[in-house]
């Protein structure tokens, strides 16, 4: 019975293999995906089969034998793809890829502890799809003049394994019996002895370190390259020497030599092992053991052995897996020495004392930097998810019967992981409206006189102090007049109206919104559309189409870098503090004549240096009375390419905020992205860009005020933290 250690210690292990399982599936999904592209790429071979024999390994060590069994199929198929016994074919990379997901479905059912027979059928069905593929490779004769190695050709026969496993074998997570249990699915072992002899005394033995050997006979068809994938793991842990049924005295004797060397006693007690066993040799004299040649090993020398751990190690140790809740928890913290090193700041300010003010300067500074570095910690390429949609790509434009290019740039991008994880979907969503209703099939881009192949695009990048991703073809495009027909029939758009194009395109984020003949079950251009934008805009971002009919369709998502911390420039409006983005202050300046001509009015125009510009008077928008005009200032914020200004009551500088959300009865109050808590305990409203633009741009809009301005805000900060 486990002690509670101890089951932590499996339950961790367990939960880390499932983790390295599910980045082997992706890499071996990815690798099954260039190698229909490119199928003579040996190195992305190699990639696969590592990324399968990994899985199937790490499987074996926890006893999911039915990961193990499935895995192996799929494993001796790509080792006949490595071999050049077979060619990749459109079957056998179809088999491939319905082999990767049956793989992920069998680590699910190890996650969930359940086993469905289903499941189980299905793994033998489609085992018996991928032997049937791998049969013909078995049934090649090797051509004439080849040079074939015996001992790598499968034949009946008793091997004979000597294995030495060192002395870190268990602390780098290897279980010695794991790959003895492995061997009897390859053959039968017909007989085994465990070498005992390097065991220290009990006081002095170490429970971690492992002192064990093993001299075995198996009788195996395998080829001695099946059976040393078998100690993959454990090469650069164990001395592993393989003889083929058909090794002489000589392979022996230099086995012989290698465990033993001159030492006479040592040889005669490894012979007496091997003839227990059932092989039997000549002892040569410690003079002849001495001139003998020395064994040609099939590992590593200890050195380097040691050498290539170490390296590895290094190259382990750039990566550490960390729990999300445990990095959440870090953010958080940082927030609050964020909040709490303003509160000094303030004091500093207030003191007046010259040592005071620079102390405080230097821990702001480091605050900063830790905020910084913490935020670094959440932020994973975009790659990662686009990197998703190749095999979506690859299976719909199949089924689809269209050709299409996937083009991916930008994936080394970063943005908040918490972000990434709600973005898929939207994105799952866009692409597959472009693959189903965008791109064309061949024949009808040929008689649109275009090129029979479409292309879709997935690209990523920032601009200001936002991430921009698009998705883009060159599809048909979208139908203006039958959009517009839509609405107008729906009671969307008045019967005599005349939006621009940005304003129809906007009408398909319309709930239930769609001019599909037929919604397929991949997508219908329209519908689930206002839900894309729904988890678009709660990541505080923004989306917006653009399309030319018959040349394509251009999706724009544009998104905040992370939701957790901004550098944000703090404003005050009627005796409420409010905070703007830093990234989007373009320039601060007097309220304009305009502005001042007209105080009654909440927004309009003005003009900046010879450019007309809308404005937004907060202090109006938000139902509150502004304070005296000649104090007042406008500030210019640019979002992508649209520019207003925002009156303001007083300027008051760059400010670390730490945003925190509002609590629901809030979710009324327009343009508001969340709240902060300053120095002073006060709260501050964190401003939306996105509403104050669509309030600029629409006159006579104006935000709900709540009975009592600052109460609810503070209730909201309050209820959050």
């Amino acid at each position: 019975m486990l002690k509670d250690d101890d089951a932590e210690i499996l339950a961790a292990a367990r939960a880390g293999f499932l983790d390295e399982a599910a980045d082997m599936l992706l890499q071996f999904e990815r690798a099954l995906l260039v190698m229909e592209t490119t199928p003579d790429d040996a190195e992305n071979l190699n990639a696969a089969f590592r990324a399968a024999h990994t899985i199937k390994g790490t499987a074996g060590m926890f006893g999911c034998e039915a990961v193990v069994e499935f895995t192996h199929e799929v494993e001796t198929l790509l080792e006949s793809l490595r071999s050049g016994q077979l060619t990749v074919t459109d079957d056998i990379s179809m088999a491939l890829l319905e082999g990767r997901d049956q793989m992920a479905v069998l680590v699910d059912e190890v996650r969930s502890g359940s086993a469905d027979p289903a499941v189980q059928a299905r793994s033998a069905e489609l085992g018996e799809r991928l032997r049937a593929l791998h049969g013909a490779a078995v049934a090649d004769v090797p051509p004439a003049g080849s040079a074939v190695d015996p001992a790598s050709e499968p034949g009946a026969g008793l091997w004979h394994l000597s294995l030495r496993f060192g002395a870190d074998a268990l602390r780098n997570g290897l279980d010695p019996l794991a790959f003895l249990r492995y061997l009897g699915k390859l053959g039968r072992i017909e007989a085994i002895h465990t070498l005992t002899d390097a065991v220290p005394a009990l006081e002095q033995l170490d429970a971690e370190s492992c002192h064990l050997g093993f001299e075995l006979r198996l009788h195996s068809e395998q080829s001695q390259a099946s059976i040393e994938d078998v100690f993959e793991f454990a090469r650069e842990d164990a001395s592993i020497t393989i003889l083929p049924p058909q090794a002489g005295p000589d392979a022996y004797e230099r086995l012989l030599e290698l465990h033993a060397g001159a030492d006479d006693e040592q040889r005669s007690a490894l012979l007496a092992v091997w003839s227990a066993l059932g092989v039997n040799l000549p002892l040569r004299s410690p003079v002849q053991a001495a001139a003998a040649p020395a064994i040609e090993r099939r590992t590593e020398a200890p050195a380097r052995r040691t050498a290539s751990r170490d390296r590895r190690v290094g190259e382990e140790t750039r990566f550490v897996k960390v729990r999300a809740d445990k990095l959440d928890h870090l953010i958080d913290l940082i927030g609050e020495l964020v909040i709490a090193g303003s509160g000094a700041q303030m004091v500093a300010n207030q003191e007046g004392s010259a040592a005071f003010l620079e102390a405080t300067q230097r821990v702001s500074d480091l605050v900063q930097a830790s905020r910084d570095g913490a935020l670094a910690l959440r932020m994973v390429p975009v790659g990662e998810t686009f990197s998703r949609f190749q095999r979506v790509v690859r299976d719909t434009s199949k089924a689809l019967g269209k050709d299409i290019e996937f083009a991916v740039t930008g994936g080394d991008t970063e943005l908040d992981k918490s972000m990434i994880e709600v973005l898929a979907d939207p994105l799952m969503h866009l692409v597959r409206n472009s693959l189903d209703h965008g791109i064309e099939t061949p024949a009808e881009r040929r008689a649109a006189g275009k090129a029979p192949v479409g292309r879709l695009e997935l690209t990523a990048h920032h601009e200001g102090g936002s991430i921009v991703i698009e998705v883009r073809d060159d599809g048909r495009g979208l139908r203006r007049d039958r959009i517009l027909a839509k609405a107008m029939e729906r009671g969307l758009v008045a019967a005599d109206a005349i939006p621009t194009d940005a304003e129809v395109w906007q009408l398909i984020f319309a709930p239930g919104f769609s001019t599909a003949d037929k919604v397929t079950d991949l997508s219908g251009r329209g519908v689930g559309m206002d839900v894309v934008k729904r988890n678009i805009e709660s990541l505080r971002g923004q989306i917006s189409l653009s399309s030319r009919e018959g040349h394509g369709t251009t999706t724009q998502i544009r998104l905040p870098l992370t939701l957790a911390m901004i550098d944000g420039f703090l404003t005050m409006v009627g005796g409420v503090h409010y905070v703007l983005p830093l990234s989007v202050v373009a320039e601060c300046i007097d309220v304009p004549r305009e502005c001042r001509d007209a105080p009654e009015r909440t927004c309009g125009t003005f003009d900046l240096r010879g450019e007309v510009m809308p404005y937004l008077d907060l202090a109006r928008f938000y139902g509150s009375e502004g304070s005296d005009a000649r104090r007042r200032s406008l500030i210019v914020v640019r979002d992508g390419s649209v520019r207003i200004g925002l009156v303001v009551d007083r300027l008051l500088g760059e400010h670390q905020t730490v945003i925190k959300p509002l609590a629901k009865i809030f979710k009324h109050l327009k343009a508001l992205a969340g709240s902060t808590i300053l120095g002073s305990g006060d709260v501050a409203l964190v401003l939306d860009m996105q509403g104050l633009m669509a309030a600029a741009l629409r006159p006579g809009a104006t935000a709900a005020r709540p009975a009592n301005h600052q109460a609810p805000a503070a209730g909201a900060a309050i209820a959050t933290r």
